[in-house]
């Protein structure tokens, strides 16, 4: 089993910064692809930034140049920093990572989700 645990979530003043953390443990060989999705109510789960084994990243428009996503494979870590937030961020972020676990084919986890709220 693999388990993915996030934190950093919580409210910020829009312009503020937060930092979002996931960690991966549990049966894992090797970790592809972690990214963030958020979904605010109302409205369809989106994907925010993908990180690939490589260190190659994609990002939503929306967030270009605010959001950085990183990893640290030892750790078994993503992080997103958000930075020039805004009350259009204002969602549960998900983390989501492609995991190959010993003598098992790949598949996709998710984490439980942590609140961001921007007030205005």
């Amino acid at each position: 089993q693999v388990q993915l645990v996030e934190s950093g979530g919580g409210l910020v003043q829009a312009g503020g910064s937060l930092r979002l953390s996931c960690a991966a443990s549990g049966n894992i060989f090797r970790i592809n692809d972690m990214g963030w999705y958020r979904q605010a109510p109302g409205k369809q789960r989106e994907l925010v930034a993908v990180i690939t084994s490589g260190g190659t990243t994609k990002y939503a428009d929306s967030v270009k140049g605010r959001f950085t996503i990183s990893r640290d494979n030892p750790k078994n870590t993503v992080y997103l920093q958000m930075n020039s937030l805004k009350p259009e961020d204002t969602a549960v972020y998900h983390c989501n990572a492609e995991v190959t676990s010993w003598n098992e084919y790949a598949m996709n986890y998710w984490g439980k989700g942590t609140l961001v709220t921007v007030s205005s």
